[in-house]
């Protein structure tokens, strides 16, 4: 189930909270969308789950306007909220069992969907415990499942990884994947490595605005005009050194990575290289220079590069 925003306004006074946003995702792609606090992410997935209405543009899922039909909608969606909220005193089977009857899934198909469903999200050795006796891990796959027990077309997941452990985010990163080979998905979180993963296309929101668009590479590759180094230099003052290669003239930012070992990042202006400049550099002032590495454009450093103004 396709997935198309076009145009969305949202304000909250007269402060833009989205400023008039489009993209589409389409059935079977995990989109990643990231931004900082505040960028208009949660206003963008409430309106999309017809949590609140936009003030001008309109949001078609399967086809269907969010002004016209959100009821309809709704039947759609499934929904994993950051702070994942469950009734902990329940038995995870209960739980799941309540959650079927919400949304109205015919008594006699429950028992089947549920076994179906904690087979899928792998809980099949907690679902007699209490949801508060579940680790963390199994507390998220609690709440996918509950999320999926009623086999909605779109899955909107906010944060699913928070909290967990290197191995938990790994289970889960699967089982998303295995989600969305047939559902539309889009990811929400602040774990960069997380989103790189496990999403196929990336969209980045700042200020309200979609800044960026595209596959971890595309993104990636947009920055390749832009040179950072890794650079150790001995022998020398590391308030000097830094006001030294701040002072180049293809320089245009400088990080003290560490003061100790007086280790720098240097990005250099678009399109230029500072490599030989700061060789001459350290010649010149007759300091050691121990490493001058280029560094791979990361999907932070995009990130960084596009919400920090």
């Amino acid at each position: 189930m396709d997935i198309i925003v076009e145009s969305i306004t949202k304000k909250y006074g007269t402060q833009k909270a989205v400023d008039n946003v489009s993209f589409n995702v389409k059935t079977g792609e995990i989109l990643g969308f990231l931004g900082p606090n505040g960028a208009g992410k949660t206003t963008t997935m409430r309106a999309i789950t017809c949590f609140l209405m936009p003030n001008a543009g309109d949001i078609k899922v399967g086809g269907i306007s969010i002004k016209e039909n959100p009821e309809e909608i709704k039947k759609n969606i499934g929904y994993v909220s950051e702070n994942n909220p469950l009734y902990k005193e329940m038995p995870v089977i209960d739980y799941l069992y309540f959650i079927a009857e919400l949304h109205n899934i015919p008594k006699n198909k429950i028992k089947d969907r549920i076994l179906e469903i904690i087979n899928l999200c792998g809980i099949e050795g907690e679902k007699h415990k209490k949801i508060s006796e579940l680790s963390r891990g199994y507390q998220q796959r609690v709440g996918l499942a509950q999320a999926l027990i009623h086999d909605p077309k779109v899955l909107i997941l906010d944060e699913p990884t928070a909290g967990l452990d290197p191995n938990q985010i790994v289970e889960i990163r699967d089982l998303i994947r295995e989600i969305g080979r047939e559902k539309t998905v889009i990811l929400c979180s602040h774990i960069l490595a997380e989103v790189e993963a496990t999403c196929d296309r990336i969209l980045i929101i700042n200020k309200g605005k979609i800044v960026a668009d595209g596959t971890s590479r595309d993104l990636r590759k947009q920055s390749q005009g832009r040179e950072i180094i890794k650079v150790t230099i001995e022998d020398g003052d590391v308030n000097d050194i830094f006001k030294s290669l701040q002072a180049l003239p293809n320089v245009k930012l400088v990080d003290i990575l560490s003061k100790g070992d007086c280790q720098f990042e240097v990005q250099s202006k678009p399109e230029t290289s500072s490599r030989k400049d700061i060789f001459k550099l350290c010649v010149d002032k007759k300091w050691s220079l121990t490493e001058l590495t280029p560094t791979e454009t990361k999907l932070e450093d995009v990130f960084r590069e596009l919400t920090m103004n």
